[in-house]
């Protein structure tokens, strides 16, 4: 069975995209609550393409959970992440290897910052070895489903 977002058949741990088409390699993507973001085949438009999305995903799960752990402590003066992988194509198809995830974090001086500086390799363990979805189901390699619900039988 198909669920679209917000559908009374999700659960709570459920989470859901509907894509549109939207015009020659583009798409919009909407979640349960209205959100967008559109994203492309990477031609002379500025979307993002899916990779990139799925990059930007494993950062962001991963800047979230660390942003929540050190802010705990203190706010970060500066707050950046990059996540670089390198696509290929072989024997099990086109995907990304050497996938890696780089925090550039700063804190004020002081006490609180130097508390938030000293969780920063923790805090990243907890993000890489257990918080973050995205980067979590990525390595453990879940199978997706692929289905056409206009198939004929």
């Amino acid at each position: 069975m198909t669920q679209t977002p917000g559908s009374s058949t999700e659960s709570e741990n459920s989470r859901s995209v509907t894509l549109t088409r939207i015009g020659d390699g583009r798409f919009k993507a909407t979640n349960a609550r209205g959100g967008e973001t559109f994203f492309g085949t990477g031609g002379l438009d500025p979307d993002f393409t899916p990779v990139e999305l799925l990059l930007a995903a494993i950062a962001g799960c991963s800047a979230i959970d660390v942003d929540l752990i050190t802010g705990k402590r203190s706010e970060a003066v500066s707050f950046d992440v990059a996540c670089h992988g390198e696509k290929v194509r072989d024997e099990q198809g086109n995907h990304l290897r050497n996938i890696r995830v780089v925090f550039d974090v700063r804190f004020p001086d002081g006490e609180a910052g130097d508390q938030a500086r000293a969780v920063m390799p923790r805090a990243i363990a907890q993000t890489r070895d257990r918080l973050c979805t995205v980067s979590r189901t990525v390595a453990l390699g879940e199978p997706v489903v692929f289905e056409d619900v206009n198939a004929q039988d």
